[in-house]
């Protein structure tokens, strides 16, 4: 693993998260100061031709980076994030930590997720945009006295399928390309007191559903929600939904239009920032 890091001004964060915001093949970190006008680029690659070639482009140093050394990418705690009123998510490593973070958030079920290797804390809009709507949907089935399942496609850190199980969804599976993200998933559901939540290396492209959920999550890059649409439609039981996110107010346009023309029917559009997610439903088959 290779890592190439730049210090740039605060105010071009925007600019950096859109040049990588498609890579599927670099994760980019931004670490900021308070009180500084700076942050740190940190851009995470397996190869180092991809790192040294970021390099050439924009500057900055390329390390190697010792696997162990992973966790220790970013040197700050990020603050916790509160979901509604019904989550509190934190980084949170020991069983201890989760009480001392239960004992702070007494009326909040916690969901603890690490920083490591940047799979996803619920701090980025996408991310807890799509919490939003999971705890709005499963609400929803609640009220109603409905069994519901939930699948979480390119689960990362597996933050949206432990909240599923949290929230009682009565079969919950998850799935990334990455395998670290896989072991990193797993690692959370165990973590976090859902060990029944499955995880499974998929390539979403490649993918054949043989089962389907009532709500379906995908926070990827636009660029595979738009090829993935035909499988995600099918992965969608009768009066199921679909939550897509990971998509930029750029691309939205675009990527929308192939899911409608896969049989996504937008209901509600989200828009934080400069990202978008979008929840809807699936044409009957």
């Amino acid at each position: 693993m290779f890592v190439w890091s730049k210090l740039t001004a605060s105010r071009s964060a925007d600019t950096w998260e859109e040049r990588f915001a498609q890579s599927t093949d670099a994760t980019l970190v931004i670490t900021s100061f308070p009180g500084r006008k700076m942050i740190r680029l940190e851009v995470y690659c397996e190869a180092q031709s991809r790192a040294k070639a970021i390099q050439k482009e924009f500057g900055g140093e390329v390390s190697k980076l010792k696997s162990q050394n992973w966790a220790a990418h970013s040197s700050q705690t990020p603050p916790p994030v509160k979901v509604r009123d019904t989550f509190v998510i934190c980084a949170a490593k020991t069983e201890a930590e989760i009480k001392q973070a239960s004992a702070k958030f007494p009326n909040r079920e916690i969901i603890a997720v690490p920083a490591d290797m940047a799979f996803g804390t619920g701090h980025h809009a996408t991310t807890a945009t799509v919490l939003r709507l999971l705890v709005d949907e499963a609400e929803k089935r609640q009220s109603a006295g409905k069994k519901w399942t939930m699948a979480d496609l390119g689960c990362g850190s597996g933050i949206l399928a432990i909240a599923a199980d949290k929230l009682g969804a009565s079969r919950v599976w998850g799935c990334d390309y990455d395998p670290a993200a896989v072991k990193i998933s797993q690692e959370n559901a165990v973590r976090n007191h859902t060990p029944k939540v499955r995880f499974t290396k998929v390539d979403v492209l490649k993918w054949e559903p043989k089962q389907t959920w009532d709500i379906v999550a995908a926070n990827i890059f636009f660029d595979i929600l738009e090829s993935a649409f035909p499988q995600m439609v099918r992965s969608v039981a009768p009066g199921g939904i679909l939550m897509l996110s990971g998509i930029l107010k750029s691309q939205a346009k675009a990527c929308l239009a192939a899911g409608k023309r896969a049989g996504f029917v937008v209901e509600k559009i989200v828009t934080k920032g400069k990202w978008v997610t979008a929840l809807g439903t699936v044409k009957s088959r």
